[in-house]
């Protein structure tokens, strides 16, 4: 087989419809656009929110709420989800998204207390709970604040 006599499978390829073509077309005089009005018109856009001069969904339903664009995002770590580590391991926020824990670091990572850890390990993020501080502690490991 060469190059020249490829083909597409039979049913891959479909002609493109010709449009205003002739009464012969099947698509000719008004082009499948129907009579008049607003989408028979020639540069016809509408957005696709558009309701026809309805007041929008966007507008009619209540605003509630404030939400900070300037906030940072923390997320949150369980101690129990750091047993995934091997003994003796650092571990902070690229090492958290290896293992699968995160997707990724935001703008920091906070360790919570719950779930139990025993292994030692070296956690260096931005925040502790006290109550997680104190099982890093209590089972051999260091809790080191960025």
């Amino acid at each position: 087989m060469k190059l020249n006599e490829l083909t597409a499978v039979a049913g891959a390829t479909k002609e493109a419809k010709r449009i205003g073509r002739g009464h012969g077309s099947g698509q000719g005089k008004t082009a499948g656009k129907g009579h008049k009005g607003q989408k028979a018109r020639a540069g016809r856009g509408m957005r696709p929110s558009f309701e026809g001069g309805q007041m929008p969904m966007a507008r009619r339903i209540p605003k509630r709420g404030f939400h900070n664009i300037f906030a940072s995002e923390i997320v949150a770590v369980n101690v129990g989800s750091l047993e995934k580590f091997e003994n003796g391991a650092i571990v902070d926020a690229e090492a958290l998204v290896k293992a699968g824990i995160i997707k990724n670091g935001c703008d920091g990572v906070k360790i919570l207390a719950n779930g139990k850890l025993t292994k030692s390990l070296t956690v260096k993020v931005s925040a502790f709970s006290a109550a997680a501080k104190e099982k890093i502690e209590a089972a051999g490991g260091k809790a080191e604040v960025i």
